[in-house]
Formats: C-alpha cells, sequence, structure tokens
C-alpha cells in the first residue's frame, strides 16, 4: 500500500512502525513476567505461558505483514511439507541480517512451535528485558569458564544441570529452539577477516549448539536446518527493507536426525568434540553448496532470458 512512496520517505515510517510493534509488545508481555514472579504457582505459569506465546506470535504476525505492507516480497519457501506444529526442533540457520529474527519467526510461525532462543543467565536480572523473556519462557544459559571451572571443580557439569532445568518446562510443549551457529552476522568484512573456508558463510562455532544439544538433545524430535538467501539484496538487507526494496526472501529448510552423531559431551569427551565439528562443517560446506547453486541457477536463468530477448 505504501510502497510507492520513495525510499528515503518510507524509511522513518517502515521504522517507527516496527519500532512501536516492538514496544507494544514489550509492554503487554512485561506484566506477565511480574505475574510469574509474584505467583508461583504451576496451573498459574501454564495460563501465563500461554498468554507469553499470544504475545510473541502478534509479535510475529505484525511485522510479517509490515515487510509485505513496505515491500512487494516473493517469499520462496521449499522444504515445510515433512514439518508440524506437535515436534521439538532444533532450528540452525545461517545468519545475513537483523533480519533473519522475523524473518525466522515468521516462518516458524504457521509450521513449527514458536521459537525460543538461549539467553545467558546475566540477562534475567536486567529489567523488563529479564522479565520479558523469562514470561516468553525464553531458557536461560548458564556457562563457566575453563579458568572458574579449574578454581572450582565441583561446578563440573552444574552449567548443564542448570540449563535442563530451565529446559524443564518445553518436556510436554513442543518448542523450537533456535540457534544462529556462525555468532554474527555474515558480511564479506568478516569472512574475509576470519578467513572463512566458505564462499557465503562463516564458519560455524560448535559449542554453542553443543551446549544445547546436550542439555536438551533427547527431547528434540529433529535438527532444522534453515538456510536464509537474500537473492536481491545481498548488502543492507534491514536497511533495504525499511526502504520498501526487499524482493525475495528464499527460505530452505533440511530436516535432519538426532542421533549419536550430535549428542554427547562436547566439553569432556575430546573424540565426541572432533566428531561433531567434523558433523557441522560438512553441514556448512552443504548449505554453503545450495547457496551456491542458487546463484548459479539464477545466472543461467538471467542469462537464458537475455538470448529469449
Amino acid at each position: 500500500m505504501l510502497r510507492f512512496l520513495p525510499g528515503w520517505l518510507l524509511l522513518p515510517v517502515s521504522f517507527s512502525c516496527f519500532a512501536l510493534n516492538l514496544a507494544f509488545w514489550g509492554i503487554v508481555v512485561t506484566p506477565i513476567g511480574i505475574f510469574k514472579l509474584l505467583l508461583p504457582f504451576k496451573n498459574v505459569h501454564r495460563v501465563l505461558a500461554m498468554a507469553g506465546r499470544s504475545c510473541f506470535r502478534g509479535w510475529t504476525i505484525v511485522n510479517t505483514s509490515l515487510i509485505n505492507l513496505f515491500n512487494d516480497v516473493d517469499w520462496q519457501i521449499s522444504g515445510e511439507q515433512t514439518l508440524d506444529r506437535e515436534s521439538w526442533y532444533l532450528l540452525i540457520a545461517n545468519h545475513k541480517s537483523w533480519l533473519d529474527i522475523p524473518v525466522v519467526s515468521g516462518f516458524a510461525h504457521k509450521l513449527i512451535p514458536e521459537p525460543k532462543f538461549f539467553l545467558k543467565d546475566q540477562l534475567k536480572w536486567i529489567p523488563f528485558l529479564g522479565t520479558g523473556c523469562w514470561a516468553l519462557d525464553m531458557p536461560y544459559m548458564k556457562r563457566y569458564s575453563a579458568a572458574t571451572l579449574a578454581k572450582y571443580p565441583h561446578l563440573k557439569g552444574r552449567d548443564i544441570a542448570t540449563t535442563r532445568k530451565s529446559c524443564a518446562k518445553f518436556l510436554t510443549v513442543p518448542t523450537t529452539i533456535i540457534n544462529f551457529v556462525e555468532g554474527s552476522r555474515c558480511t564479506e568484512q568478516k569472512r574475509l577477516a576470519r578467513k572463512s573456508p566458505f564462499q557465503y558463510l562463516l564458519p560455524p562455532k560448535a559449542g554453542g549448539i553443543a551446549f544445547t544439544l546436550a542439555s536438551m538433545g533427547e527431547q528434540f524430535t529433529a535438527i532444522l536446518d534453515v538456510t536464509l538467501i537474500y537473492p536481491d539484496n545481498q548488502q543492507h538487507v534491514a536497511l533495504d527493507m525499511l526502504m520498501g526494496r526487499l524482493k525475495r526472501i528464499v527460505i530452505k529448510a533440511e530436516v535432519l536426525a538426532v542421533d549419536e552423531q550430535v549428542i554427547g559431551d562436547y566439553f569432556n569427551d575430546p573424540a565426541f568434540r572432533e566428531r561433531f565439528q567434523l558433523w557441522l562443517n560438512q553441514r556448512w560446506q552443504t548449505k554453503d553448496r545450495h547457496i551456491q547453486a542458487f546463484y548459479q541457477q539464477e545466472q543461467q536463468s538471467s542469462t537464458a532470458q537475455q538470448l529469449v530477448c
């Protein structure tokens, strides 16, 4: 509806809409977290958790609507046929833009359970943010450094136990845990600085996903490997979206088994650590080839069209 506006004029309008959407749901969800603190009863927490999930869905629906309002976007999704909302997923994805979280949340909305993001344990004490995330049942992850474990050996294994306790609520409620394995957004500068062996990706970081699997691996029905591509907006995806220039969002999903390759003691078993790193790097090699094949096909199609013309 507003796509006719020039980008420089659309930018402040779209940014304000997204900011207001975030502020609105942040204000709504914060009292839910406060009530959870004041009313430590399981039945009350169950109702409040449902309310929190509804808030997250509301935030997601409005975000997706705003993306489509300001942009003429072609959503190209493949691999969703085998997904369902009654399973437990660990979703791993490449990280290209700040837009990835709204995009993945929009993808998850009707296909898989509401996504959760692992948060550092220290964040729970930040006013509003901590209570809001707690209200949304985001799991908290507590990690001890090697130096701390060397000084206090009795803490060994307690980080996993703490995280498992945080995830206990997901035993009966289908859940999707999201992990952007590269650790930060992939840019050409970062790719070169890290001497990435991949053409379109940063090297994956195994520690976070291994910690997630060690904490609640047995609960997952499958691992969902998602590849995100913005073929017409490779440089500044979020900015282009805010200026009405986003053309296509390509989402490729692949379901992987949860087996002995991915569940083990990553931090204390060197043999398993090596196997897991090999598995994850092979997944990233496959993902990089998928992205390369996509662009090659795009180039071939463009060349064919030019020949026809």
